[in-house]
């Protein structure tokens, strides 16, 4: 602005400056032709005097410097000329000067020569005896005064060139002073043009808008960025372009990055091809899943685009771990798969002695054989159904299972009881230590514990081998203590020995009428009383499994 106020200034001091010299030389010319006339009609009037009183004597030794003069007769013929031989001379007659004075008694003309650029002024006087005397001068034109004064034309020129450049830059300046010490942060406050108080109240006016317009953006921002960051699931915002520009903390910990990261390409965070085939369906503008493995675990990424105005100006990639609902699904699958497994076989058994019973093929000796072996797989049926349903039970979280004070040395000894017949028979000594302990659960849950816990330490133990239960107190916690010297859980096993049907040594399990299931009841009853599970196991060295409970508060 304040270059083209000067460039302004500056052309209009130029431009006057100009067109006053334009117009004082052409006010100074004519005055100078007006004076020129002047002194011409002078001296001619001299001149006419002097040759009425000399006669042609007049014009003997006459040297005038600048002038001209002619005598004329009457008839236009030449008597005399300063500068020329009067006798080769043309008739002037015609002159204009010539014959205004012949009918006037004075005249005068000018006639300009575009050879010589110059302007000639004739005075002309008539005499008493009828001749004409005449007097003439050379006029330099406007363009010979002009280069004649260039010099001193191009040094004002100059100075009035300087003169407008330094009044051009000191008024722009002073013009431009108040704008440029606008305090544009509080508009309303500044004093200067009249003019510019519509603009700064409209400045004002909209910076209480942009004011009002960012808070509501940070508040909305925050919003969004307290919403996300305490999200267990992940969110990242794409543009068009596959940049990154914004992702919450779960996204940032699953692809081991941080929020440095925002404005990058997403495929220089991850450049799996699940990744990349998601970005190709942005611009189809489709909805795309994918399910990708990443930290051992397993998630479900699913991508929307963004749509304004019906154009796509991005896309969420939202991010859910399902690796428990994978777990839980595969574990479903198993499940079914194992419960079919385990009814097939006795089914097949029962069938089949039926079959043969029922044709008669069975010799009336052996048929007492064949209903003990219906009734003994009828037994494991109903054994791993109710192992089922017991199981489900606790998955529904033990629902209408009331919680009370249960001593566990009591419980251990009633077990004891009830498992001895079991002990003796596979040659196993069972013996109870330990004192008091009272824990607060369903009476049930713990009945379930220290049973299959003692049941699986009688059935997968040696010949004269030992099993120990004991408990204690102390410290805040009661610990239940189940110890064999059986054969032990080989290293690789005793991460899955708490699945459902999972089986160390499956031919012995079937063998002993295991249904695979009790230790995976020992798990879930444990979480529901609030209990930990601790292992210790040799290989053919025995097992030693602890669960502590928390002490009841009433103890």
């Amino acid at each position: 602005m304040t270059k083209r106020i000067f460039r302004s200034i500056l052309f209009a001091a130029v431009a006057v400056f100009f067109a006053c010299a334009a117009l004082f030389l052409g006010v100074l010319y004519d005055y100078f032709r007006n004076v020129q006339q002047s002194g011409l009609r002078t001296q001619t009037e001299l001149a006419a005097q002097g040759v009425q009183n000399a006669g042609t004597k007049y014009f003997e030794g006459l040297k005038p410097k600048g002038y001209r003069i002619s005598l004329i007769d009457k008839d236009g013929s030449v008597l005399y000329d300063s500068e020329a031989n009067s006798s080769e001379m043309e008739n002037h007659l015609e002159r204009e000067e010539i014959r205004e004075a012949l009918s006037s008694g004075y005249g005068e003309s000018s006639r300009y020569s575009v050879t010589l650029m110059e302007r000639t002024l004739y005075s002309a006087k008539k005499l008493p005896d009828g001749t004409v005397i005449r007097i003439s001068v050379a006029q330099s034109t406007l363009l010979t005064l002009l280069l004649g004064m260039m010099q001193p034309i191009i040094i004002i020129i100059f100075i009035a060139i300087g003169i407008s450049f330094w009044l051009a830059h000191r008024l722009s300046k002073h013009i431009t002073a108040p704008l440029n010490e606008l305090d544009l942060d509080e508009p309303l406050s500044n004093e200067g043009y009249d003019e510019i108080s519509p603009l700064l109240r409209r400045i004002d006016a909209q910076k209480r808008q942009i004011r009002q317009q960012e808070h509501e953006l940070r508040q909305k921002q925050e919003e969004f960025e307290a919403v996300t960051e305490n999200m267990a699931e992940g969110i990242i915002l794409l543009n068009t372009k596959g940049i990154i520009l914004g992702i919450n903390r779960s996204a940032a910990n699953l692809f081991k990055t941080t929020h440095e990261c925002i404005g990058k390409h997403i495929l220089s965070v991850n450049r799996s091809i699940e990744i990349s085939e998601l970005l190709s369906s942005i611009d189809k503008g489709a909805r795309s899943e994918k399910i990708i493995d990443e930290n051992g675990g397993k998630y479900q990424l699913a991508i929307s685009p963004v749509s304004i105005n019906g154009n796509i100006s991005g896309a969420v990639l939202l991010m859910l771990d399902v690796t428990e609902k994978e777990q839980a699904e595969q574990m479903r699958r198993e499940f079914t798969a194992n419960v079919s497994h385990e009814l097939k076989t006795p089914l097949h058994t029962i069938a089949g002695c039926a079959e043969l019973l029922e044709n008669g093929m069975v010799r009336p000796e052996d048929t007492m054989g064949f209903y003990t072996q219906i009734h003994s797989e009828a037994g494991r049926m109903i054994s791993l159904v109710e192992d089922i349903i017991h199981l489900s039970h606790l998955d529904e979280g033990g629902v209408n299972m009331k919680r009370e004070n249960v001593d566990l040395y009591e419980l251990a000894c009633e077990t004891a009881k009830t498992l001895s017949g079991e002990a003796k028979n596979a040659c196993v000594s069972l013996s109870i230590d330990g004192k008091h302990a009272i824990v607060c659960g369903a009476p049930k849950l713990l009945q379930s514990i220290v049973y299959n816990l003692t049941d699986n330490a009688i059935k997968y133990n040696r010949h004269g081998g030992t099993v120990k239960i004991s408990t204690d107190c102390s410290a805040g916690e009661v610990r239940l203590v189940v110890s064999d010297t059986g054969i032990g859980i080989p290293p690789e096993h005793r991460e899955r020995i708490f699945e459902r049907f999972y089986r160390v040594d499956k031919s012995r399990s079937k063998e002993l009428g295991g249904t695979g299931l009790g230790l995976s009841i020992v798990k879930h009853a444990a979480r529901l009383c609030d209990a930990k599970i601790e292992l210790q196991s040799r290989e053919n060295e025995g097992t030693v499994i602890t669960v502590i409970f928390p002490a009841s508060k009433n103890e």
